[in-house]
C-alpha cells in the first residue's frame, strides 16, 4: 500500500498528514455498515452556520444496493470512471442552496458541504479507508437520476474503500498516484493581515 505522508513545514496531526486521495482502491473490501454509518455521523457533526447542516449525501453502497451505486458511476466523466469502479461506496454531496429556518439563500451552504465531507474524509482515514473526492461528474445528470429538489447543488462525488495497488490502475493514473505529494508554501496562500502579505 503506498504511504504518501504531507512533507510540512510544521508538526501537523498524523491522521492530517496521512490522508491523502488515492484513485487505487481495492475492489475486493467491502466497507462494514458500521463504519459506513461512522463516516456520516463524522460528516454530521461538522460544523455550519446558524447549524443549519446544509448538506445532503446520498450514500450508493455497490454491496447492498448495486443499483443505485451503477447510476451514481454513471453520472461520472469516463476517465473517473476508469478507477471508481472499484470503489464499493460511491458518495454524491449535495448543498442546499436556502436555510431551513427562514427560506433565505445561505451562501456559506456550499463552504458547509465541504466542511462535512472533509470531517468524512478524515473519519475514513482514521478507519483506515481513503476517499477521493471528484468534480468531474455530470451535475445534471445527477440532478436528473437521483430526483434532486431544484434549490441544491451537485457538489462532487466522493469514491471510498480501501486502498489497492498502484499497479493495478492504467498506465496514465499510476504516475500520479506514485508522485510525491505537493503543496504552494505556506506564505503563497495565507496571509499575514493584508492581502499579498505572506505569512512567515
Amino acid at each position: 500500500m503506498q504511504q504518501k505522508p504531507a512533507v510540512t513545514s510544521v508538526e501537523i496531526h498524523e491522521l492530517i498528514a496521512q490522508r491523502w486521495s488515492p484513485r487505487a482502491i481495492d475492489p475486493a473490501r467491502l466497507v462494514s455498515h458500521d463504519d459506513k454509518l461512522a463516516l456520516l455521523e463524522a460528516a454530521r457533526w461538522a460544523p455550519s452556520c446558524f447549524n443549519d447542516q446544509p448538506w445532503r449525501f446520498i450514500v450508493c453502497d455497490k454491496s447492498t444496493d448495486l443499483a443505485s451505486w451503477q447510476t451514481a458511476l454513471e453520472t461520472l466523466v469516463e476517465k473517473n470512471r476508469l478507477w471508481a469502479k472499484n470503489a464499493p461506496i460511491l458518495i454524491l454531496a449535495v448543498a442546499m442552496a436556502n436555510f431551513t429556518h427562514n427560506g433565505q439563500p445561505n451562501r456559506l451552504a456550499m463552504y458547509d458541504t465541504g466542511a462535512a465531507s472533509v470531517s468524512l474524509s478524515l473519519q475514513a482515514a482514521a478507519l483506515g479507508l481513503v476517499v477521493h473526492q471528484m468534480g468531474g461528474f455530470d451535475a445534471d445528470k445527477a440532478r436528473l437520476v437521483f430526483a434532486l429538489p431544484d434549490d441544491c447543488t451537485p457538489m462532487a462525488m466522493l469514491a471510498v474503500g480501501y486502498q489497492g495497488e498502484a499497479d493495478d490502475l492504467d498506465e496514465g493514473f499510476k504516475a500520479a498516484e506514485l508522485a510525491e505529494r505537493t503543496r504552494a508554501s505556506l506564505d503563497q496562500r495565507f496571509y499575514a493581515g493584508k492581502w499579498g502579505e505572506g505569512i512567515a
